[in-house]
């Protein structure tokens, strides 16, 4: 049988593709400390149960296309108390964050264009450009500079005529680095002057911890014809199995392009979307509650870190991960050594290796991204595994 040579050139998530390995080490009685996935362990807010157990329809229909009217209204209440004005024609609801980003670069690239995207970067952006036939030109970044991409003269030069996009994750994921407003009006000068798309993949705006206020690439109103937003439930309300996301953007013709997906996938299911509305509701103490607990995290990661000869790490400003340099020669294979070979007293410990974050052949071979995404006894004992496993690991030489 032959396959998609677009879908050949894929590969399998960072995050995910030890799996089997972690499978077995589990039969062996082997508890595993997960830094590997960004699933939170912050309870779901109560608003999205109650919204979903008090729906009272007959039928479970098909939602509209566009989305569930109280799920775009909650959405554009929200963007309004950023100062961002947005008509219900600049949202569309979607299967989660991913089916945003399918839909935007669906709409965008096609075969030997090119998307600009600061590297390490989120590993499923390498799947959802291939299937375009688009190509990643990666803007490249150091460990030690702290990932810092934002720099136009960094990123002005990759620009040629095969250019389509800038993308950007803001936090970031992997690194968390957080752009000042400063840097963003930078990115969307750019792009206005090549007449370029700029997405911006906003799923953790609330996870900032140095007192930032919440920021979008959405508020440049200069700039609405070139800003598309990815945004979701999923990590905000810590409900990723809602699959509850949006497509915001002010450019009209992008827009009715996108709802040809958006006619073709019929709807994003329609109880998640009540209960993604009723999250809205959810008021500032909640979020200040979890940016408090996810600095502590933070700060633990760090300090651990800080700890282990070898380690070049800078201090990320948001989300909820941290990408560090490892003194080991092969972080995949460090991984799977973890699974199949060592235990602390029946524990052992599970990371993403860095190499699936970039696009360029050979970068973040020694390097790793960690969730910290586990309670705070779970996170530390998790990293004292970290560091007894780099010890073992090279003591084996």
């Amino acid at each position: 049988m032959k396959f998609s040579s677009k879908i050949l050139k894929c590969g399998l998530s960072p995050m995910r593709k030890f799996h089997p390995y972690a499978v077995a080490a589990e039969k062996k009685g082997r508890k595993i400390y997960h830094l590997n996935i960004g699933q939170p362990d912050i309870e779901t807010p109560k608003a999205f149960f109650d919204a979903v157990k008090h729906f009272e329809q007959p039928v479970l229909a098909y939602a509209a296309s566009p989305g569930v009217p109280e799920y775009i209204d909650a959405v554009r209440e929200y963007y309004g108390k950023l100062n961002i004005p947005l008509e219900n024609g600049d949202i569309l609801a979607t299967t989660g964050g991913s089916e945003a980003l399918e839909m935007v670069l669906a709409c965008i690239l096609d075969d030997g264009d090119e998307i600009l995207i600061p590297e390490p970067f989120y590993p499923n952006y390498n799947t959802f450009v291939k299937v375009t036939g688009a190509s990643i030109r990666p803007i490249p970044t150091t460990a030690e500079e702290g990932y810092h991409y934002a720099d136009r003269e960094k990123i002005e030069p990759l620009i040629n005529e095969h250019t389509r996009a800038i993308m950007v994750t803001n936090p970031g994921n992997p690194t968390g680095v957080v752009l000042s407003r400063d840097e963003m009006r930078m990115i969307v000068d750019v792009a206005k002057a090549h007449n370029l798309f700029v997405i911006g993949d906003e799923v953790y705006r609330e996870f900032v911890y140095a007192g930032q206020p919440l920021a979008s690439l959405a508020e440049f109103d200069d700039a609405a014809e070139n800003v598309v937003v990815v945004d979701s439930v999923s990590k905000r309300f810590s409900a990723c199995g809602a699959r509850i996301g949006v497509l915001v953007s002010r450019n009209k013709d992008l827009m009715a392009q996108a709802m040809k997906w958006c006619q073709g996938r019929l709807c994003s299911a329609t109880l998640d979307q009540v209960g993604a509305a009723a999250l809205y509701s959810v008021g500032p103490d909640y979020f200040a509650k979890v940016r408090e607990e996810y600095k502590l995290r933070r700060d633990t990661v760090m300090r651990k870190l800080a700890d282990i000869p070898g380690v070049v790490c800078k201090c990320p400003e948001g989300a909820f991960y941290i990408m560090a340099k490892l003194p080991v020669d092969d972080a995949e294979t460090f991984q799977t050594w973890l699974l199949e070979e060592f235990e602390d007293h029946g524990d052992t410990v599970m990371f993403a290796p860095g190499e699936g974050f970039y696009s360029t052949p050979g970068k973040g071979r020694d390097e790793i991204r960690i969730a910290y995404v586990l309670k705070q006894a779970d996170l530390e004992r998790a990293m004292d595994l970290l560091a007894l496993g780099i010890q073992a690991y090279n003591a084996r030489k």
